[in-house]
């Protein structure tokens, strides 16, 4: 008798679905489907820099949460969390205090939201003894260059010793910021010609120019801002991310990785996860398969490299996309 074939394995490494599931939900729910399927799956819920990236490091490097007096993006009193890890480093999560997912649809104010709460976490990641900050950008609700965050930290004293370093989940510039994010936003033509004209008059007053420099619009802006003011480091986040878990490890110990997010766009090949990912598994020869929430990416196999693209929005349909590979 010939030896039995051993099931087949994958490293799971999606990001979230937006507003829907997380990441570690996501990755649960394909694991689900696998395993009905007799398959193996090294689960590694994944982050680009956006939302859920505090959930994913403190999985993956261990730590607490720490709540924080804020303010979300239209000003109103909160309390949000950052993540407190491991000797001296904490992470904050933009869409934690600044998110547009704290503001319903009719509330969106692209021109009065703030990111001063998320100078608040940040002041308070200092107060608390962090001596380096990773500031997750995406997700933000707001196009104000970072001007309240930087108002926040200079009127709790500055940062001290503490470094920054943003993760970036996009690789926009700091002036194209209000066109490529404002109308998600809530900014229609009008008021994103306001908003580009407001961040030129921004450039121009802070110590250096975040104009044309790459990665500095991601959180409109905010990255830019901070650069310039603190001399944060601008990282991109999903190659941090994949660093963090040792992705490039558990990649060569299986036979292919599964991966997604909630909308496969023109965006996921600018700096977000999929398309890291992707890179990494056209590397160390490993097929990927993309399971997603909406697919409005023409082409999507042949552009990301991917070798099958399935649609799925719940983890049961996520489960039976898994099942079917």
């Amino acid at each position: 008798m010939g030896q039995l074939a051993q099931p087949r394995a994958y490293l799971v490494a999606p990001d979230s679905f937006k507003g829907t599931l997380s990441s570690r939900e996501v990755a649960d729910a394909i694991a689900r489907g696998l395993q009905e399927a007799g398959a193996e799956a090294d689960l590694c819920p994944l982050a680009d820099g956006g939302e859920g990236t505090m959930e994913v490091l403190l999985d993956a490097l261990g730590g607490d949460r720490v709540a924080v007096p804020a303010h979300d993006p239209l000003g109103r009193p909160t309390e949000a969390p950052y993540g407190r890890l491991a000797g001296g480093t904490a992470v904050v999560e933009v869409a934690a205090a600044s998110g547009l997912g704290l503001v319903g649809e009719d509330e969106r104010d692209p021109e009065g939201a703030s990111t001063r709460g998320t100078g608040e976490l940040i002041a308070g990641a200092v107060a608390g003894g962090a001596n380096r900050i990773l500031v997750a950008a995406g997700g933000s609700a707001t196009t104000d260059g970072g001007d309240g965050a930087i108002a926040a930290i200079r009127e709790a004293g500055g940062l001290g010793e503490a470094e920054l370093e943003v993760l970036c989940d996009v690789r926009t510039r700091f002036e194209d910021a209000p066109r490529t994010f404002g109308p998600q936003k809530g900014a229609g033509e009008a008021a994103i010609a306001r908003l580009e004209r407001r961040l030129d008059g921004l450039a121009a007053e802070l110590p250096r120019d975040p104009r044309g420099v790459e990665m500095a619009g991601a959180a409109g802006g905010l990255a830019g801002g901070l650069w310039a003011t603190f001399g944060a480091e601008l990282r991109p986040g999903a190659e941090f991310v994949l660093d963090v878990v040792g992705f490039d490890r558990r990649l060569a110990a299986v036979d292919a990785a599964i991966s997604g997010e909630g909308r496969l766009d023109e965006q996921s090949l600018e700096g977000k996860l999929v398309g890291a990912v992707a890179e990494r598994c056209w590397t160390a020869d490993r097929a990927l398969h993309l399971i997603v929430g909406t697919l409005a990416l023409d082409d999507a196999e042949t552009r990301v490299g991917a070798a099958t693209v399935a649609g799925a929005s719940t983890p049961d349909e996520i489960a039976a996309a898994a099942r079917g590979l």
